[in-house]
């Protein structure tokens, strides 16, 4: 494992001789840009490694993404190889369809203490709530980000991650399946507490969430990736392309479906991924991913 090699695949060129925040930050830019967040290992017939050395080959080398276990363990080892204070978090993430959080963890976040402050580093959510610089960890503050308004609220030593949504301007809305949420005016993201955790306490969420009929990354195949101005997602055969803030805080939201033979095409041209197993997409899923 390089520290050169990873910042060639995410065509990082600035300094990191010094570990503060324009650096931490300027390298999170580039890695949610370059890397999807993805889980076409499942629908590939590929099991989800969660060691570090599989990550990186997988990421770095093979040029793929991954989910959170993979984009945050990897830039934990990013981080700390660059002289950071790394801590990993365990978070429970909002399920809106049910008006509830789990019973258990299932997504994995960073903690960065730096300069006497804390932040919040998560380069593994992906879709529209995917944070595009790392946040302090402080409750009650609007952070503004291009993808919109995130904040922390802290509840009894819980702090729960929440984004003000934006209108959306929907070119062709007869594509579109996400109604039921499109009144939301605030959407909950995750709980976390800071309760350090080690990668191994993940393992039994990384073989159950790829595994469980009831997952939503086994009942839907995800590729997802942060452009100059917006994200870009595959989910399925839907193809959805959103321009942030295009006007009067509104999102600018295209949406498209692709017939079988434009899949391969589509992730090499829109996310840069090529596959060494066929993709079987699949959808059937309700849970809303915007």
């Amino acid at each position: 494992m390089d520290i050169k090699e990873y910042f060639a695949r995410i065509s990082y060129r600035g300094s990191h001789n010094k570990p503060d925040l324009a650096t931490m930050s300027d390298i999170f830019q580039h890695h949610i840009q370059a890397v999807p967040f993805e889980n076409l290992s499942i629908h590939c017939g590929e099991r989800i490694e969660l060691s570090v050395e599989a990550t990186y080959n997988k990421i770095v080398r093979k040029k793929r993404g991954g989910w959170c276990m993979e984009n945050n363990n990897l830039l934990s080892w990013v981080l700390k190889t660059l002289g950071y204070n790394v801590t990993l978090l365990g978070a429970k993430v909002y399920v809106p369809e049910l008006d509830a959080y789990p019973d258990e963890i299932d997504h994995l976040l960073l903690q960065v203490e730096l300069d006497g402050k804390s932040y919040i580093v998560d380069g593994g959510f992906g879709m529209a709530y995917q944070l595009w610089q790392p946040m302090e960890l402080i409750s009650g503050t609007d952070q503004p980000q291009t993808p919109g308004v995130f904040r922390f609220q802290e509840e009894s030593g819980t702090w729960y991650l929440e984004k003000v949504k934006r209108k959306q301007w929907v070119l062709n809305p007869s594509a579109s399946t996400s109604q039921n949420v499109e009144n939301e005016a605030c959407r909950r993201i995750y709980l976390f507490t800071l309760q350090p955790r080690d990668i191994e306490e993940f393992r039994g969420c990384n073989a159950h969430l790829q595994t469980a009929p009831d997952s939503l990354f086994v009942t839907k195949s995800i590729c997802t990736l942060q452009t100059a101005d917006g994200i870009r997602a595959l989910v399925g055969w839907k193809l959805t392309e959103i321009k942030y803030n295009y006007r009067d805080n509104m999102d600018l939201v295209e949406i498209r479906i692709l017939a079988d033979e434009e899949i391969e095409k589509t992730l090499k041209e829109k996310f840069n991924i090529t596959l060494d197993k066929k993709l079987v997409p699949v959808n059937t899923s309700r849970w809303s991913l915007f």
